[in-house]
């Protein structure tokens, strides 16, 4: 079966967000870019997907005319096979993504990017639920730390957990990086 990567969302525009934390990028960045080389390294195809705002204000860091919209820095640099711009959740609804997937003869997609419970979770599902078989690579997601409606802190890596737990067996295999390599190339 022919697996594509789908990078989600990786882009300087989460700089500008006030809840963004520096702290586990590194750890992320070579998580994600490790999962680029192998694919890169085994010919398969990977898609670059932006969500970009609607409006176009050069205030707001989703839009285009923010300049934001482009790698985040550190991120390795590949020939997309597709790229997307989303204004959606889901990089499934109205990208053409799912079309290009299935001329492509893609029968699974391997998740990465950020956020992980949100736009790389909500692609899972999708994905998921239009027949494809998915491969969601927490290590190689990033989120940020967030609060209950209570207050209470909820630390990134507890949500990263909480969305792997969710999607394994239900919509997706949870793999680190190396098992989805090893996964791919045995095909």
């Amino acid at each position: 079966m022919r697996s594509a990567l789908i990078v989600v969302d990786v882009q300087q525009s989460f700089t500008r967000r006030p809840y963004f934390s520096a702290e586990a990028v590194p750890a992320f960045l070579a998580a994600q870019n490790r999962l680029i080389e192998g694919f890169v390294a085994r010919g398969l195809p990977i898609v670059r997907v932006f969500h970009v705002s609607p409006g176009g204000e050069a205030a707001d860091a989703f839009s285009p005319a923010s300049g934001l919209v482009k790698p985040l820095e550190g991120l390795r640099d590949f020939a997309a096979a597709l790229e997307v711009r989303k204004t959606r959740h889901s990089a499934l609804v109205g990208t053409g993504l799912d079309v290009w997937l299935t001329e492509q003869g893609i029968g699974e997609i391997v998740v990465s990017g950020i956020r992980t419970e949100q736009c790389c979770e909500t692609t899972t599902r999708h994905a998921s639920d239009l027949g494809w078989k998915v491969v969601f690579v927490p290590e190689a997601t990033l989120t940020f730390d967030m609060a209950l409606a209570d207050g209470t802190p909820l630390r990134a890596a507890d949500i990263v957990a909480r969305t792997a737990a969710v999607l394994k067996g239900r919509f997706a295999q949870v793999m680190g990086v190396e098992e989805t390599l090893a996964h791919v190339r045995a095909g």
